[in-house]
């Protein structure tokens, strides 16, 4: 299963300058095994140079892996941090995603998330 979220122009937190928006693309879901309210999603994120994702959270257990380029991530109450290829970051149920973006402005970035999810549940929900 293969969707992709189409790449639109937006401004970036404020700023004037026009970013790309992230490209997802979901690689499976599954029910979890002895849970049939809850699933488990894999998506790949692409973000194109710039790119910077709004204030949201997920409502799940979130598994970041970065696969290319540099990434920077934090959830509220967090201290931001930078990751590189190999490097990994965790996203409770409960928090709140206040920064998540590509560190640089020339180069993509690439990682992978798998998630532990309600059940037909938004993969993000826009947080204030």
């Amino acid at each position: 299963m293969e969707s992709t979220a189409p790449s639109a122009p937006s401004l970036s937190h404020g700023s004037d300058t026009l970013t790309q928006e992230a490209t997802v693309r979901s690689l499976m879901s599954r029910d979890l095994a002895g849970d049939p309210a809850r699933e488990l999603s894999m998506i790949t994120i692409e973000y194109p140079p710039g790119s910077v994702d709004p204030v949201h959270t997920h409502h799940a257990q979130a598994l970041v892996y970065v696969l290319e380029g540099t990434i920077v991530m934090q959830v509220r109450g967090g201290t931001p941090v930078t990751l590189v290829p190999g490097q990994t970051f965790y996203e409770g149920p409960d928090d709140v995603h206040v920064i998540g973006r590509n560190a640089s402005q020339t180069a993509p970035a690439k990682f992978l998330v798998f998630l532990v999810k309600e059940k037909d549940a938004p993969i993000l929900v826009p947080a204030p």
